[in-house]
């Protein structure tokens, strides 16, 4: 989206966008293998000169923070993604399940043994 958009309204006037409804473990897989050739060809696609455009996230209209797009890409994709891998592995932890391996062997898999 970042790359292929010129900003993303959080909460744009009018109607909502239409999120899709993925109910069985197939669409959602489906989805998600949709997903990842987006990518994947969004990537492809882009050109240095794009990524240094700037990129703006809105929310109802009003700007709430704009950068070149290789920021927002390295912001909300790398670093956001690693934040909600650390929420998961507490989630894990509090419900007293394994951790697995999310950047090399957690202390959950016994390499230690």
């Amino acid at each position: 989206m970042i790359i292929k958009q010129d900003e993303l309204d959080l909460k744009p006037a009018g109607e909502p966008r239409p999120q899709p409804q993925l109910r069985t473990r197939t669409e959602l897989l489906q989805a998600f293998d949709q997903s990842i050739s987006d990518g994947r060809e969004a990537i492809r696609s882009t050109s240095d000169e794009h990524l240094l455009k700037p990129w703006r996230l809105l929310v109802g209209g009003r700007v709430v923070e704009e950068q070149p797009r290789h920021v927002m890409l390295q912001d909300s994709v790398f670093n956001h993604l690693a934040h909600h891998r650390g929420q998961l592995t507490v989630y894990l932890r509090l419900n007293n399940a394994s951790v697995p391996a999310i950047y090399g062997p957690s202390a959950d898999e016994g390499r230690f043994e």
